[in-house]
Order: C-alpha cells, then structure tokens, then sequence
C-alpha cells in the first residue's frame, strides 16, 4: 500500500468516525458537511435513507457513543474508499460498510452506507 492509498483511506476512517460521534451527529451543519448530495442508506432497520431524512434522525436523538471495532479500507479509486466495520450500540450489533468518496471543494463525503443486523458477539 503506498503513501497517497493510506492517507485516503484514513479521511475515509477519519470522516466516518466523525460522523458516529455523537457530538458531530446532533448538529445538522457537521452531519450536513460529511454526506454527499446523493448519500444513500440502508439501514440495519431496514429502512432507506436519504441525506434529508438522515438529518432528521442525527439531531433527534444523537446517543451515546457507539462501540466501533474492525474498521479497515480499501482504495477503490482514486478519491473513492469503500470501509467495513462493527458497531454495537448497546447490545444492537450489526456489519457495515460505507462507501466514501472526495470532492475537489468539499473534501471527503459518505456516499453510500449498508448496516445488517447480526447477532455475532465479535460485531
């Protein structure tokens, strides 16, 4: 992995982390800044999400912080990332995966986001 691969994947790493933050999710402006205009969920409750609906469910109810571990990347262009990871949320566990990717003027935004419920303990 060279230099440029590793520091793209670490604003990705950088980027989602922030955005689990509760502190970063209860504000619209910091939620806003980090999903791109075409951001798209699928979340572990089933349910679609689009940037609109997602704000209004950040500012609502922010939480606690939730438990993130085996976070890793992979470069899948230039500008692009895709990363997966485990949270648990107060016993709710699931398997993600994000895809980020950069703008020129507004840095890295989450594109697209997957949750699905599991019941492994190592999530």
């Amino acid at each position: 992995m060279y230099e440029g691969e590793k520091a793209q994947i670490q604003a990705a790493i950088n980027g989602e982390l922030r955005l689990l933050d509760p502190g970063v999710r209860a504000s619209d402006a910091e939620v806003t800044a980090l999903l791109d205009p075409e951001f798209t969920e699928f979340g572990a409750s089933g349910r679609r999400w689009g940037r609109e609906s997602i704000l209004e469910a950040t500012g609502a109810e922010p939480g606690p912080p939730v438990r993130v571990t085996g976070m890793r990347g992979t470069l899948l262009a230039p500008g692009v990332v895709h990363l997966t990871f485990h949270t648990d949320d107060d016993g709710r566990r699931a398997h993600r995966s994000s895809v980020w990717r950069r703008h020129p003027e507004a840095g890295w935004r989450l594109y697209f986001h997957q949750g699905t419920l599991t019941a492994d303990e190592s999530a």
